[in-house]
């Protein structure tokens, strides 16, 4: 892969990475911070499935900005972002399976996460640390 399209898919992942972490602030802030409305909006939501998503989007910033800046350390930061992830993942399920309300939104969007911050750690540990 030639060095500008290195640097394209870094440019992407970072991308991806603060916008995430934007969104996932904006969405948890609404519903923990926003009042009723967002909360009814919001239906059967899992408290600490919010709090633990609405934290991690501050996270997702700073890795990042830091596969931006293409650090080592952003490579890391992605894999615990994504080890965290799916730890409470596994928890909301546990959580699903002894009967808990919640919305199927969450299970999709826990997914995705899921999904894209390991898509990113894998990205990211390959571009930085196995070059």
């Amino acid at each position: 892969m030639s060095q500008k399209q290195s640097s394209i898919g870094i440019w992407i992942m970072t991308v991806i990475a603060v916008l995430f972490g934007l969104l996932t602030i904006k969405s948890g802030g609404q519903v923990l911070f926003g009042g009723e409305s967002y909360q009814k909006a919001a239906g059967n939501y899992v408290l600490f499935v919010l709090w633990f998503n609405f934290i991690a989007g501050f996270f997702y910033l700073v890795a990042g900005i830091g596969i931006g800046l293409r650090q080592t350390w952003a490579v890391w930061l992605s894999f615990l972002i994504a080890l965290a992830t799916l730890i409470v993942f596994a928890l909301f399920g546990i959580y699903i399976f002894q009967g808990g309300e919640h919305e199927i939104r969450t299970v999709i969007a826990m997914s995705l996460r899921t999904i894209v911050w390991s898509s990113i750690f894998i990205f990211s540990y390959r571009k930085f640390i196995l070059t």
